[in-house]
């Protein structure tokens, strides 16, 4: 008799692997809740009451100008983590049922519905070509759940974690060695350029230039912007090239892969839990060491996801699994994180009505704003109309989600 392979798992996970999770999707929503206006919030406040504590909150609220890492530049790698981590449990569901043509299936539709949200969310339609964007942060989280889904439906834990790192060493030794022209509008001048948006027109770009550079991350001047520059279409977001442009694929599915291989390990059976959230703290403060060790040769930029900040991001993510998985799951501490957690199981929802509600001010300034924030502004302290705006949008944002968890509406990956 013949026996059906089961690629995905080795045997030491079991069937019973389809148990949600509500540490994930708490730190899911941990995640998100400083893109639907926590941040904004410590802005605010800094703005109005100043002090080093404030100062400091608001530098780490905000990204790294280029090299360098601040909590804010986790969120983003953050995420792509956590779809790695949830793909294990609802492909390993599917395919248990299914088989795997239908995981197959649900990781090709819900990688294009996620890459044409993405399109919308930019803008869509509204402009005219070549203003219309075709990466961003929901293109990328789309082809690094694609690509990450492909591989979990084909390959075990070794070829998993074989891949993850064939994919961030050859990114590494790609943009160390790989020679690409100097396109600079002046050819051999000073590579010392600081500005982060790179250069403004393409007409600016010196396309034709033989001068070759290689192991170079500057802005503007590095292989990966370069390839942007050349190859990519459309609208770019900082000028010539994008921060999600076409290289940052194979860094981010390299993310993805290591949430793939935390979540095989929350799911197997022969690990105790103890040990579990062991490995994820040992494994991730390593990962934070060798990333910030890497970035002597390496630098630790998030505008072209280098594999230094690929290892520091993943680090910092497993470490937080590990927490959350400890208080939420094990401890069963759960009180504390209910908005989390509505906020984590409707994140692309949430995420979207931000775009569509200018970071819900749009809802905030009807309630608080006008004459309300003068009088706040003028008779209380210079700052606090703003603070009481951003508060009362991030509160409006809680509301959706709980409104859409208490009506079971979810569009998650």
């Amino acid at each position: 008799m013949q026996k059906t392979e089961q690629p995905l798992t080795n045997t030491q996970l079991g069937s019973a692997a389809s148990t949600r999770l509500v540490s994930l999707d708490a730190l899911r929503g941990f995640d998100m809740f400083w893109i639907l206006g926590a941040d904004g919030l410590v802005q605010a406040l800094n703005h109005m009451a100043p002090n080093w504590a404030t100062h400091f909150l608001a530098t780490q609220l905000d990204h790294v100008a280029w090299n360098g890492f601040h909590f804010y530049d986790l969120i983003f790698p953050l995420f792509v983590f956590i779809v790695g981590v949830s793909l294990v449990f609802s492909l390993t569901k599917l395919i248990q049922k299914e088989g795997r043509a239908s995981a197959l299936k649900r990781v090709f539709l819900r990688g294009c519905a996620l890459y044409l949200l993405g399109i919308f969310y930019y803008g869509g339609f509204s402009k005219v070509w070549p203003n219309i964007r075709m990466t961003g942060v929901l293109p990328l989280i789309a082809a690094a759940y694609f690509f990450a889904g492909l591989a979990f439906c084909f390959l075990r834990w070794r070829g998993l974690a074989a891949l993850y790192a064939g994919l961030l060493l050859g990114y590494w030794l790609a943009l160390a060695w790989v020679p690409f022209p100097d396109v600079r509008p002046v050819p051999g001048g000073d590579l010392a350029i600081t500005k982060e948006t790179g250069f403004t027109n393409v007409a600016q770009l010196n396309l034709a230039s033989t001068n070759l550079l290689r192991g170079v991350y500057l802005p503007g001047v590095n292989l990966a912007n370069y390839v942007d520059q050349k190859y990519l279409p459309g609208f770019k977001w900082n000028g010539t090239w994008d921060p999600e442009g076409m290289l940052a694929v194979f860094p981010a599915t390299a993310a993805c892969l290591l949430g793939v291989l935390a979540g095989l390990l929350l799911q197997t059976q022969t690990v105790p839990d103890r040990r579990k959230v062991q490995w994820l703290l040992a494994g991730g403060a390593v990962a934070v060491v060798v990333g910030f060790t890497l970035n002597l040769k390496l630098p630790i930029i998030k505008s072209i996801w280098s594999s230094s900040f690929v290892v520091v991001a993943g680090g910092y993510s497993a470490i937080l699994l590990g927490v959350f998985y400890w208080v939420v799951d094990l401890q069963q501490h759960r009180r504390w994180c209910q908005p989390l957690v509505w906020i984590g199981m409707n994140p692309i929802t949430l995420y979207l009505a931000c775009n569509l509600l200018n970071d819900y001010k749009l809802v905030s300034e009807r309630l608080v704003g006008g004459d309300i924030k003068a009088f706040l502004e003028n008779h209380l302290a210079q700052g606090s109309g703003e603070l009481v705006v951003t508060l009362t949008s991030l509160l409006v944002a809680i509301w959706l989600a709980r409104f859409l968890h208490m009506k079971k509406i979810f569009l998650r990956v």
